[in-house]
């Protein structure tokens, strides 16, 4: 089976609890399409038995199954990239290892893409969320829109489709930090999206913080867009001039009025104000000479340690 129709990725790490639950869904469902298959996992340098309890599913379905075990944790991204390196798929789908993409969906996916498309996405029906996620999951996709002009109805849903050409370009790129959805989007030439189902963790705790997520998105705005240094920018020239007509105020009022002691705290009101503009500015400005950072120093992404597979396999 060196190229088959289907090729499931899915990023694993620290999911030991969950795993056989997902094996028993998953495997059912893709045996019902009636397509070839691969199911790949890339273990995330997962510090449970992950690794272990993957290896026995590779020994229960070695028609069907391959593995890919990185050596530490990179990330979900960076674990799904090695995914893309290793499918062989003609569609490869995304998804996560939690159980809240149901793996009956992804016939979903597939039927889409039988329309012609080569880029599915997908919006989750009811989002089984805390109540900040969902706040800060619209703020984000409000900016991410208007910053990028890249539109994804919901970024956040890993459960994704896409045509072989789309990875092999992705598979070109070699960025450090990107977002994959995103990335996929500017190269589709007939993006859609569907609605799927989304469900509670089957096990375990959700391995995105509020920090991982913020973090996510500076690699969306910033990998995609120069926009915010140039509303920086603007905000500077902005700032200045109502500064210099700030100066001339009080210049001519000093002249034709005198001295006045009040009005200081309103002035380190003012001046606390632009300070931190300016060291917000700065850190952004950070943002973008970190990513140069990571990117001149040419490391690799992810380091495999073993992959496994059928022996005829290449």
């Amino acid at each position: 089976m060196s190229h088959p129709e289907v090729t499931v990725v899915i990023p694993v790490y620290n999911e030991e609890a969950g795993l056989q639950a997902l094996f028993d869904r998953l495997y059912p469902a893709m045996d019902a399409l009636g397509k070839t298959y691969e199911v790949l996992f890339v273990n995330d340098g997962s510090r449970d038995r992950s690794a272990g309890v993957l290896s026995a599913q590779f020994e229960t379905r070695p028609d069907v199954t391959r593995v890919v075990l990185l050596n530490g944790n990179f990330g979900q991204h960076r674990a799904i990239l090695a995914g893309f390196e290793h499918a062989r798929g003609l569609r490869i789908v995304t998804m996560d290892a939690d159980l809240q993409n149901p793996p009956e969906d992804v016939g979903t996916l597939l039927a889409e893409m039988d329309k012609g498309h080569d880029y599915v996405g997908s919006i989750r029906r009811k989002r089984n969320d805390s109540w900040w996620r969902h706040i800060a999951s619209r703020a984000m996709n409000g900016l991410r829109e208007k910053l990028t002009s890249i539109k994804m109805t919901d970024q956040g849903c890993m459960l994704r489709a896409y045509d072989r050409r789309i990875i092999q370009l992705i598979n070109q790129c070699a960025e450090m930090h990107t977002f994959i959805p995103a990335l996929a989007y500017s190269f589709s030439q007939n993006p859609t999206e569907v609605i799927v189902g989304h469900e509670e963790r089957h096990a375990g705790e959700s391995k995105y913080s509020l920090y991982s997520l913020i973090r996510l998105n500076f690699d969306l705005m910033t990998g995609f867009s120069i926009v915010p240094l140039q509303a920086f920018s603007m905000m500077g020239m902005v700032i200045s001039l109502l500064s210099g007509l700030l100066v001339l105020l009080l210049i001519g009022r000093r002249i034709f009025f005198g001295p006045e002691v009040g009005g200081l705290f309103t002035l380190f009101a003012i001046a606390f104000f632009l300070i931190g503009i300016a060291l917000f500015g700065i850190g952004l400005l950070g943002e973008y000479i970190g990513r140069i950072y990571h990117e001149v120093r040419q490391r690799p992404r992810y380091l495999i340690t073993t992959i496994l597979q059928q022996k005829d396999e290449s």
